[in-house]
């Protein structure tokens, strides 16, 4: 995610950073790469010429230029405008008054539009405590009402029941009557797209507000198709009083034009942005952490988040008693790099710490990647429970019956149990700092390639 314009960035302010003092041209020489590096990311020319002026307004300040600092100042301005382009602050889902919440989705043909319906709901009932049921008028695409049923299944969240030859504005008639009849707190529709706009599709999303009364219409667009993502949410917006944008496949747009042009362009809010394809990587957008991001300073408060949905209070505190009393072993150690793949994997959480963008190439060269997860639960569920227990019976002979067991090398088995031992001694240090202090520093020590 924002891979490309993050390298940019990054190189321009490493540059600045060298420099003892800056001077208006030193300015304006980096002003101009980081248009150049926008312009590349596919932002809106619009958006890129405003962000630029308003950045050196401030940074040729006379503050700026005589701080002790002033390529961390420049940095700082930056980071600041990019938190005012993105939208500032977060929009919460408007979900007041009356019950049942009706949630209208709406967009493209093709964009992910009922993968981020069932993303959205699983988000509902399982971080807001939500009843929700799943409803769906699009008749037009083949499957596409029994698709939204078997994702449903999948997340255990009700989906309205199809009946054959059934008209949109009477599907939705029936999911409204049974979301109140059946208490429901949100009543989420996922409609029909098409492979454009066109005033059929504007007509029946009429009708079908018209009936439904939506809180919140949620227009989903594909991140990676850059600007045009914003010239199909002003399209939609020219018809519909849109409330919010969901961006899906962010974590395949490696440039970030999308994100950066849609809230200035439009005026929407970004309310959520889809970062995976399994139903629970969906991601409440908030504007001071993607800035984050896209200047390599990290977002270990997602982080942090990631680890407190995946592991229970009660797991973490029996786990940190575990270890004050010197017994971390490596079936705990199995435990923390499941917890790595729920929370989708190596490549997700190394975008989410600071500096990560300035050694991806030592990372690539380590083979730090998603498998190297795998190898090692396959290696630890090769030994037996007692070797588990106690790592210290793991002689030359053992270890290359694992490494046999597992498809793995001798080498990788050695390299997991020092990285075990390491795991120890970094637990120990840390083990003080609470839940937070414990799921930074523990998955830092697993990640460490060693």
């Amino acid at each position: 995610m924002f891979d490309a314009l993050s390298t940019k960035l990054t190189d321009v302010f490493n540059k600045l950073r060298k420099r003892g003092a800056l001077g208006e041209e030193d300015v304006t020489l980096a002003l101009r790469e980081i248009r150049i590096a926008l312009l590349e990311a596919d932002v809106a020319l619009p958006v890129v010429k405003d962000f630029v002026d308003k950045v050196k307004e401030k940074a040729i300040g006379q503050e700026v230029l005589k701080s002790i600092t002033p390529g961390q100042m420049v940095v700082k301005i930056v980071h600041d405008h990019l938190i005012e382009l993105l939208g500032q602050e977060t929009v919460p889902l408007k979900l007041g008054g009356n019950t049942p919440h009706v949630l209208f989705m709406v967009g493209l043909q093709g964009s992910g539009k009922t993968t981020s319906s069932a993303k959205l709901a699983k988000f509902l009932k399982d971080t807001l405590r939500k009843k929700v049921l799943l409803a769906s008028t699009d008749i037009y695409r083949p499957a596409a009402r029994e698709q939204l049923e078997i994702l449903g299944q999948q997340i255990q969240v009700e989906s309205l029941d199809i009946r054959a030859d059934e008209k949109p504005l009477s599907i939705a008639k029936r999911a409204l009557e049974k979301a109140k009849l059946e208490g429901f707190d949100v009543l989420l529709v996922d409609t029909a797209g098409r492979l454009h706009i066109d005033d059929a599709l504007m007509d029946e999303l009429s009708e079908l507000q018209k009936i439904l009364k939506p809180q919140e219409i949620l227009l989903n667009v594909d991140a990676m198709i850059g600007q045009d993502a914003v010239k199909v949410a002003q399209g939609f917006q020219e018809k519909l009083a849109l409330t919010g944008v969901i961006l899906s496949r962010m974590d395949g747009d490696a440039r970030g034009g999308a994100a950066l042009s849609m809230r200035a362009m439009t005026g929407c809010p970004i309310k959520f942005c889809g970062v995976g394809e399994r139903p629970d990587q969906l991601e409440t957008f908030s504007p001071d952490r993607v800035a984050g991001r896209i200047l390599d300073m990290g977002d270990i408060v997602s982080l942090v988040e990631k680890a407190s949905v995946i592991a229970s209070e009660e797991d973490m505190e029996a786990l940190q008693k575990k270890m004050e009393k010197g017994q971390f072993d490596l079936d705990d150690m199995a435990m923390q790099l499941r917890q790595i793949s729920k929370m989708g994997g190596i490549s997700s959480l190394l975008g989410m710490m600071p500096g990560m963008g300035q050694i991806k190439d030592k990372i690539a060269g380590a083979g730090l990647d998603d498998s190297l997860v795998k190898r090692q639960l396959a290696i630890i569920q090769s030994m037996t429970k007692k070797e588990r227990k106690d790592s210290k019976i793991l002689n030359g002979s053992r270890r290359k019956r694992i490494a046999n067991g597992s498809g793995t090398t001798v080498a990788e088995v050695n390299r997991l149990l020092k990285q075990y031992m390491d795991m120890q001694d970094v637990m120990k240090r840390f083990n003080k700092g609470g839940k937070k202090g414990f799921m930074r520093h523990g998955l830092r020590g697993l990640l460490s390639p060693k």
